[in-house]
């Protein structure tokens, strides 16, 4: 806590009996009561300076704020009570479209990335994969626990001709879903 932290509250800093009651944001005025229900209002700009009587109570009638004065802290009741603006009709304003606009590109940003994320991770095999054969042979789709030999022994070549023609391709750690090439016509001998 620090050394001046007591005189940062209104009751360190107004005069007694002086609570503050609102604040103009066009004009950067606060405004203040007194204890007799006189209205105050500070400097243009400054949170607390030298104030000046905007009005004063007059035998039990109530204070209220200067005729073309936009006061955005409407006078609330003893509880704290401080009703919703109406329009003309009555009904409440609590839209705001331009908050939604505000928004927009946020949720556009999060739209994105989730479309990245689905076309990346989710959706991988969607596009067609590329076909690393030549014009002469035809891929193979490596399935679970197939091996190099397994899959030469059954397409009639021999294990060194199916190395030739994949050459890329490393037999000691096969993936199911690895693509192999494979002649398209079989050669003449068999193992």
């Amino acid at each position: 806590m620090g050394r001046w932290t007591d005189q940062d509250s209104d009751e360190a800093r107004l005069p007694a009996g002086m609570e503050r009651i609102g604040y103009d944001s066009d004009t950067g005025r606060y405004y203040f009561r007194d204890g007799s229900g006189s209205v105050w209002q500070g400097a243009q700009g400054a949170q607390f300076s030298e104030m000046t009587r905007v009005s004063a109570r007059d035998g039990g009638s109530s204070s209220s704020y200067p005729p073309n004065e936009d006061v955005e802290a409407a006078p609330r009741r003893a509880d704290g009570y401080q009703a919703l603006a109406t329009d003309a009709n009555g009904r409440y304003l609590t839209t705001n479209a331009s908050a939604y606009r505000t928004l927009f590109p946020f949720f556009l940003l999060i739209g994105v990335v989730m479309l990245l994320v689905w076309r990346l991770i989710l959706s991988p095999g969607l596009s067609a994969p590329k076909n690393p054969c030549s014009s002469d042979a035809t891929g193979y789709l490596v399935q679970p626990g197939d091996s190099c030999w397994e899959i030469s022994h059954a397409h009639g070549l021999s294990l060194d001709d199916f190395k030739k023609l994949n050459k890329k391709v490393n037999c000691d750690a096969l993936m199911p879903g690895t693509t192999v090439c494979l002649p398209n016509q079989p050669p003449d001998h068999h193992v």
